[in-house]
C-alpha cells in the first residue's frame, strides 16, 4: 500500500499516546514522592507487564500499576499510609485529561471517514472516561483491551484479536501511538503505523520505524488525509 494513503481504521494507544500524564508529577509529590519519580514508575509498571507477558500471563494493568506504586510508596512510609497514598495516586491517573491535541485531530480523522477505535493495555474504563470528559467517545466505534484478548501489546496476538474484532486487514489499519515499542510491535504484525513524537528526541533505530511521524494528533490527521 502506497505511503500516506487513508487508512480504513485508526487503532489509538491511549496512556501517554491520548492522555496527559503530567499531572501525576503533582499527585507523586502530594503523597511524599519527586515529580520526576512518575516516568521512572511508568516505565517500571510496563517493564513489569512485558515481562509477565513474556512468560504467558496476561497482567491486569491496573493492579501492577496501584501494587509497583505501593511498594516504591512503602519505602518512605507505613503500609497503611501507602497504600492510601496509592489509591490517590490511582485516582489521578484514571481521571487524565488528553492531550490539548486530541479533540481536534480525532474529529478530523473521523470527518475523513475513517474508523477510529482505542487498544490499550489498560482497561476500557480509563478510555471511556478520558474521551468520555472531552466530548469525543461517540466518534469512536470501539474501545478495546488486551485483556479481552491473548497478551499485552507489543505481542503480536494483541494486534491480530483487535483487528479480528474489527474485521479489518492488517495493510489496512493503523496503530497510533507515542511509544517505539508499540510502534514496532504493530509493524512487525503487519499494521500500518503513525508514531507522535509528543516532544521525543528522536525515534530509536533498533525498532521498526513508523510510516508516519508527526509531532501531534493533528499534524497526523494532515499527513494521512
Amino acid at each position: 500500500m502506497p505511503q500516506h494513503t487513508t487508512p480504513a481504521l485508526i487503532v489509538f494507544d491511549v496512556n501517554e499516546t491520548l492522555s496527559d500524564m503530567s499531572p501525576l508529577a503533582r499527585a507523586f509529590e502530594q503523597v511524599g514522592l519527586a515529580a520526576h519519580e512518575r516516568e521512572a514508575w511508568f516505565a517500571g509498571l510496563l517493564r513489569d507487564g512485558f515481562a509477565l507477558t513474556s512468560v504467558g500471563d496476561n497482567p491486569d494493568f491496573a493492579v501492577l500499576a496501584a501494587e509497583s506504586l505501593r511498594i516504591r510508596l512503602a519505602s518512605r512510609m507505613p503500609e497503611q499510609e501507602a497504600a492510601a497514598a496509592a489509591d490517590t495516586v490511582m485516582a489521578t491517573f484514571g481521571a487524565l485529561e488528553p492531550h490539548p491535541d486530541v479533540v481536534a485531530g480525532i474529529r478530523a480523522l473521523r470527518s475523513a471517514g475513517i474508523r477510529l477505535v482505542t487498544l490499550s493495555n489498560g482497561s476500557t474504563s480509563v478510555a471511556e472516561g478520558l474521551l468520555g470528559r472531552v466530548g469525543v467517545l461517540d466518534d469512536l466505534e470501539r474501545l478495546m483491551t488486551v485483556a479481552d484478548g491473548p497478551a499485552w501489546k507489543p505481542a503480536s496476538g494483541a494486534y491480530a484479536h483487535a483487528l479480528t474484532q474489527c474485521g479489518v486487514a492488517a495493510a489496512d489499519a493503523m496503530l497510533v501511538a507515542t511509544h517505539p515499542w508499540d510502534i514496532d510491535g504493530a509493524a512487525r504484525a503487519g499494521l500500518r503505523t503513525g508514531w507522535l513524537r509528543r516532544g521525543a528526541a528522536g525515534y530509536p533505530s533498533y525498532f521498526r520505524p513508523p510510516e508516519v511521524e508527526a509531532n501531534d494528533l493533528v499534524e497526523l490527521a494532515d499527513a494521512i488525509t
